[in-house]
């Protein structure tokens, strides 16, 4: 069981705790993590889990794929930490991983 740390757009942090092998998305789903729509329900056809990788846990992460960078050209406010949180799985490494979320969903 790992940590997530989900910033909303005000500042206001909540923790979850998530499987490891469950996707960002899946864990912000499951604990009404507000910000997160996830519309298509995971299959990277949607930009609305879009979020921000805390500077500090960039180094954990590769770039995104070319598909996630097409779906990202959908989102809000796109930065070069952006990701769709269906996309990352989670493992013991990303334990206490931080992210953001975006004023607004596309």
């Amino acid at each position: 069981m790992s940590k997530i740390n989900f910033v909303d757009s005000s500042g206001e942090t909540r923790t979850v705790d998530v499987e490891d092998g469950a996707t960002v998305m899946e864990a912000a789903i499951r604990n009404a993590i507000p910000g997160i729509e996830a519309e298509c329900g995971g299959a990277c056809a949607c930009a609305t889990c879009h979020v921000y990788i805390d500077e500090a846990w960039q180094e954990k992460f590769g770039g995104p794929s070319p598909m996630e960078e097409d779906m990202l050209d959908f989102g809000y406010d796109v930065r070069p930490n952006s990701r769709l949180s269906c996309q990352i799985k989670m493992t013991p490494e990303l334990d206490g991983l931080v992210v953001s979320t975006p004023e607004r969903q596309a």
